[in-house]
């Protein structure tokens, strides 16, 4: 996706809704389990929290090979290192809500029901103290 002279490729970023072709494509994108083309597009444009964590796992600095934005089961994960089974998650402030706590701990049952542990990291501390993010990445990792 190329800027057009003088905007930004955030300026042309379009919702899902656009980007869909019909309104029976949108219903069978909301029903049914992500696809690789919706990871595709998290992964071109990420948040500036899961860039940051990025930065510092990608390349195997840890010792471990991270993906980002990858499709386990029907869920979408912000980071996983295959090799570790461990799932990353960067959660923003809209992770507090009451529903949104339901289906994350669905969500980390199912994930822990195929054999994965699973990390959530709030976005302040990616964001104000990466250092200490990374450590319990780390920590995290088995030995």
């Amino acid at each position: 996706m190329s800027a057009a002279p003088g905007t930004s490729l955030r300026a042309e970023r379009k919702t899902w809704s656009q980007l869909a072709l019909s309104r029976r494509t949108r219903a069978a994108r909301r029903t049914s389990a992500p696809s690789s083309w919706r990871s595709g597009c998290l992964r071109a444009e990420p948040t500036p929290s899961e860039a940051a964590l990025w930065r510092e796992l990608r390349a195997s600095k840890l010792g471990v090979r991270f993906v980002r934005q990858v499709v386990v089961s029907r869920y979408i994960v912000d980071f996983l290192a295959p090799a570790a089974r461990l799932v990353v998650d960067v959660d923003g402030v809209c992770h507090a809500q009451p529903g949104r706590l339901a289906a994350d701990r669905r969500r980390d049952e199912t994930l822990v029901r195929l054999g994965y542990r699973v990390l959530r990291l709030p976005v302040w501390l990616v964001e104000h103290r990466p250092a200490q993010a990374v450590a319990l990445v780390r920590e995290a990792l088995p030995v």
